[in-house]
């Protein structure tokens, strides 16, 4: 194994006092369980130069809109591990960073959606990225450009996190 993506996300906005158990437990268990889990399991088989990418989010360190709190909690937990494995597995040859991308046009997240202008206006560019702004930032860690480069967040977010 040489490169490991965490990339399975999914969000929920709303009230504290509106957000069930149910929700708390479905966020926490795709956004920080399962990424702990495949690195975990990614460190047996990972040898020098090898690469753990998670995708974060711009919500882990910008507050932009009330109702954010459980997915923000989530992905501020990428920051954390992110930092302490890059510790952890640097001696080893293994770098680990964190990508925090701004609103980007997917399938459920589309740049002409019910909330795009509201997504647009946190930005400085005034829209959306596209997935291929994040894989080709992806790709460079992962590449040998990418060998010195761990313990990192990047943005990748248009802006909105500036």
């Amino acid at each position: 194994l040489d490169i490991l993506v965490n990339n399975a996300g999914v969000g929920h906005v709303g009230p504290i006092e509106e957000t069930g158990l149910a929700e708390i437990d479905r966020v926490l268990e795709v956004n920080v369980r399962a990424p702990y889990l495949f690195a975990q399991a990614a460190v047996a088989h990972l040898t020098e130069g090898g690469r753990i990418v998670t995708i974060g989010s711009c919500m882990a360190k910008r507050a932009a809109f009330a109702g954010g709190s459980l997915y923000a909690t989530s992905k501020a937990a990428m920051i954390g591990l992110t930092k302490t494995l890059a510790r952890e597995l640097g001696p080893r040859g293994i770098t680990v960073n964190v990508i925090h991308p701004g609103p980007i046009d997917t399938e459920l997240n589309p740049a002409d959606g019910p909330g795009a202008d509201f997504q647009s206006g946190f930005t400085a560019v005034g829209g959306f990225g596209r997935p291929s702004d994040i894989a080709a930032t992806v790709a460079h860690l992962a590449g040998a450009e990418g060998r010195y480069i761990t313990g990192a967040e990047i943005a990748v977010d248009g802006g909105f996190a500036g």
